[in-house]
């Protein structure tokens, strides 16, 4: 079923589909390809509550959206410095972070831009946009579509949300996945629970940049790999494997308040948690919920950040012929 969301200042029109099965449904906008609302139907006939960070009209995303939700490319978190060398040549990228790097493929990158529907189902919404030559200064016209679909088995309701790319020319490709999680009505993710089996991660400078270092978790703050209280401030990337493999489990976040619980499982070698301390409080977030800091969780699946200027981290090139793939999925359920 689709709606009207709002109009862009261009005048284009900004269209929500949304998509149901057993007990989850969720809205999604053409605008960024986002995931605007999820909710899970309670068993008990409590009050389902919304599970992701998501504003009420596109105003509000245009003023106050930190890519909730989003759809994000061409490259999803930092390139280092703005630049990058494709097939050997050095590329100057759009910069609009702390430290002068290009974040989340820059200041008009695929969450920033309406998709096309490409088809739309009880149960599914694709949508494709074709991301230009030069655009934010990456090389090669990009075509790439977003599916989302819900199924329900074996008492889990899962969304799964899958990529896809091509190119004309060598290129970097990086999606991801960017909504805020919260699986209780607190707006505070700090007491939720969480376990990323990750043995590695990213250790970062002052403006969130990869240093190169590939460290262990084991006697530090990064370890999750036994569920524990969230408690802390992060925004690191988590090792998963070396490459992309089959999709497979690698977190589970869950809400000692609610019951409800979220699996991530994906295909991708890294994790990005941001704990959503960057949060600004503005706009009003499904029905007045707040959107301050700490208000939500990132769990973002995708390779690792600034692969470009580290040899050693998991290719993120795109050549012509070459098709670019990604599955991730959030599966809920209640105890």
């Amino acid at each position: 079923m689709t709606s009207s969301f709002g109009t862009l200042p261009d005048g284009d029109a900004v269209t929500g589909v949304r998509i149901s099965a057993g007990r989850l449904r969720a809205t999604i906008l053409s605008w960024g390809a986002t995931l605007q609302d999820l909710r899970f139907d309670p068993a008990d006939n409590r009050s389902d509550i919304p599970l992701v960070l998501g504003f009420d009209s596109i105003d509000d995303y245009l003023v106050h959206g930190r890519f909730h939700g989003a759809t994000v490319g061409r490259v999803i978190n930092r390139i280092g410095g703005a630049s990058a060398l494709i097939d050997g040549e050095l590329h100057r990228l759009d910069s609009n972070s702390d430290g002068g790097h290009m974040l989340h493929g820059g200041s008009n990158g695929f969450g920033a831009r309406n998709w096309r529907i490409l088809d739309a189902g009880p149960a599914h919404a694709s949508f494709g946009l074709t991301d230009p030559d030069g655009h934010m200064g990456f090389p090669g016209t990009v075509r790439a579509t977003c599916t989302y679909s819900i199924a329900e088995t074996d008492g889990h309701a899962a969304l799964r949300v899958a990529f896809s790319a091509t190119t004309d020319a060598p290129t970097l490709v990086n999606f991801g996945h960017h909504s805020y999680f919260c699986l209780d009505d607190s707006r505070d993710i700090r007491k939720h629970h969480l376990r990323i089996d990750a043995d590695r991660y990213l250790p970062t400078d002052e403006t969130a940049l990869p240093t190169g270092e590939v460290a262990a978790v084991d006697g530090t703050g990064f370890d999750f790999r036994t569920s524990r209280p969230v408690e802390g401030a992060f925004d690191h990337n988590f090792c998963l494997a070396d490459l992309r493999r089959d999709l497979a489990p690698v977190a589970q976040l869950s809400s000692p308040i609610s019951g409800l619980s979220m699996q991530v499982s994906t295909t991708e070698p890294g994790l990005q948690l941001y704990t959503g301390q960057g949060l600004t409080g503005g706009g009003s977030s499904h029905g007045g919920h707040g959107n301050g800091p700490f208000a939500g969780i990132c769990l973002e699946p995708q390779s690792w950040p600034d692969a470009p200027n580290n040899a050693s981290f998991p290719s993120i090139d795109l050549a012509p012929g070459e098709r670019y793939q990604q599955v991730s999925e959030f599966a809920f359920s209640q105890r």
